[in-house]
């Protein structure tokens, strides 16, 4: 598989105007964002005059919203106005929005074609790359979806000035991950992390998900590495959803199954202690905590019991014997998950 077509620019507009342009043969223009992503991101492109003619599709915000009845929406509104196979749709929005436009999109009379335009740091350096799309069902993260590229994805910094602390952090979580998988250098720059973030960091950073995607396109074997401090972390943000007024961005959710993680790596595949705790110090500086009880354990195992990376039973997850020295398809036990949450509970 061939990298995907990326674009970072600091010219939103003519960058933008030149793709939509290439698709010359589209018939019909489609732009999905959502309810913020109207209010603070549209404004930055709505005069190019490639977009005039768009038809728009809006959603509501929020990880709640990442549902099969927004994707129903969605595709009332394609059918609605005409939508065919020969269309283009620009999904303008974070990672939410583009995991589930691109559901959307693909699905719709078996796939349409579309641009991906990342809003938030998470989105740039994760979500939008790398062709997973899907929802969320039954209470699960991502449980449903389909693997399928964007046609291309534009980056462009300007749109992270629209971002709040939080949302910066989450998606900082996503390239503290893709350093620990890369090399000690990247990983000691991610570490000392400066705001604003650089053009250079940022796209050393989406290489890193680049070169792992274009290996293993389907997650068959090397992508799984992506998953590092996910099986944790999935668990962190589901059992989040059902506490009213307290659900957890993905990226601190992250953040905090990579302290979990790393620390079974540490135990069970010897990576280096001291690395670990300058990790763990980070997230715990920057990202607080989750407060959980050993009365939270039994949910959280059932969680991680769901997670699409298991075989059977066992409960697998992606653990590194060093920084970029990656372990996938590690089988987790019931006392490992035990040991990792009471190293969480008492690292906080």
């Amino acid at each position: 598989m061939d990298k995907q077509r990326l674009i970072f620019t600091d010219h939103i507009k003519e960058e933008l105007k030149g793709v939509i342009e290439s698709f010359s043969d589209a018939d019909r223009l489609f732009i999905l964002t959502d309810d913020h992503t109207q209010q603070l991101c549209w404004p930055l492109v709505e005069h190019i005059d490639a977009l005039l003619k768009a038809e728009h599709i809006s959603i509501p915000s929020g990880e709640d919203h990442k549902t099969l009845e927004s994707v129903s929406h969605v595709w009332n509104e394609l059918q609605r106005m005409g939508a065919t196979r020969h269309s283009l749709m620009i999904n303008l929005g974070g990672g939410l929005l583009t995991d589930l436009g691109g559901f959307a999109a693909s699905t719709f009379k078996r796939g349409l074609r579309f641009v991906n335009v990342p809003t938030t740091l998470l989105a740039m350096v994760d979500a939008s790359v790398g062709g997973k799309t899907g929802i969320n069902f039954g209470g699960l993260k991502n449980e449903v979806g389909t693997f399928c590229t964007a046609n291309c994805v534009v980056v462009a910094p300007i749109f992270l000035q629209t971002l709040d602390n939080e949302n910066m952090l989450s998606g900082y979580a996503e390239m503290l991950k893709h350093s620990l998988l890369a090399d000690p250098a990247l990983w000691a720059e991610t570490l000392n992390m400066q705001l604003p973030i650089s053009a250079s960091l940022l796209q050393r950073n989406v290489a890193v998900k680049q070169h792992i995607v274009a290996e293993d396109p389907t997650e068959q074997g090397l992508r799984k590495a992506l998953n590092l401090g996910h099986t944790f972390g999935h668990a962190f943000e589901a059992m989040s959803f059902t506490t009213p007024h307290a659900s957890l961005a993905h990226g601190y959710a992250v953040a905090y199954g990579l302290i979990c993680e790393l620390y079974l790596s540490a135990v069970k595949c010897g990576f280096p202690v001291d690395r670990m705790r300058q990790t763990v110090r980070f997230i715990h500086e920057n990202y607080g905590h989750m407060s959980i009880t050993c009365n939270d354990y039994p949910a959280l195992l059932e969680l991680m019991h769901h997670d699409k990376k298991n075989r059977g039973d066992s409960i697998n997850a992606t653990l590194l014997a060093d920084i970029g020295d990656i372990r996938i398809d590690q089988t987790v036990s019931k006392q490992d998950v035990e040991d990792a949450l009471d190293f969480y509970r008492e690292g906080c």
